[in-house]
């Protein structure tokens, strides 16, 4: 098959059962994206699909084949870091680093989200002027962290949305 990551198109052969995950871990060398529960609990394995967040751990690679997958080894620009990794960095939105991956591609794929005026649980009106933290809060709840940072990946994730 063929997978398009970050950009480029991969030749790929893997069993019909292999996950997105295991696929772009083990057969790409692309390891930034983790495998934290392997159930789609904790969103370490977060990657954008299409655009849209997704926990690699539940999709089948097989069903990728003609869609654009971003991990967080092509986020960073020929300029530097992309905008959330530099406000994870400036704001400390990590500790032991596992979750971060994940973290940073999920805040990518939410704030595209909120751009295009996707409520949340916790929005109160149609389109909300700015990401509020309880905002923040509730559309990063996919994404854990075990250390947790969460007091520094929401000074991050506000930095981000205040700047756009």
């Amino acid at each position: 098959m063929q997978l398009s990551v970050n950009g480029q198109s991969r030749d790929l052969e893997l069993d019909n059962r292999t996950t997105l995950l295991d696929a772009l871990r083990e057969h790409l060398g692309l390891i930034g994206s983790k495998k934290g529960c392997d159930h789609g609990q904790c969103g370490a394995c977060t990657v954008l699909l299409d655009g849209r967040r997704t926990n690699a751990c539940l999709v089948l690679a097989v069903t990728c084949a003609g869609r654009e997958v971003a991990t967080i080894e092509g986020l960073a620009g020929p300029d530097g870091l992309h905008p959330v990794q530099q406000a994870f960095v400036e704001h400390d939105g990590f500790q032991c680093g596992y979750c971060t991956p994940g973290q940073i591609m999920s805040a990518v794929g939410m704030l595209e989200e909120f751009e295009r005026g996707w409520p949340s649980a916790v929005t109160g009106e149609v389109q909300p002027a700015g990401l509020t933290a309880p905002e923040i809060r509730e559309r990063m709840s996919g994404n854990l962290c075990r250390c947790g940072a969460y007091v520094g990946i929401l000074a991050a994730l506000t930095d981000v949305a205040s700047r756009s």
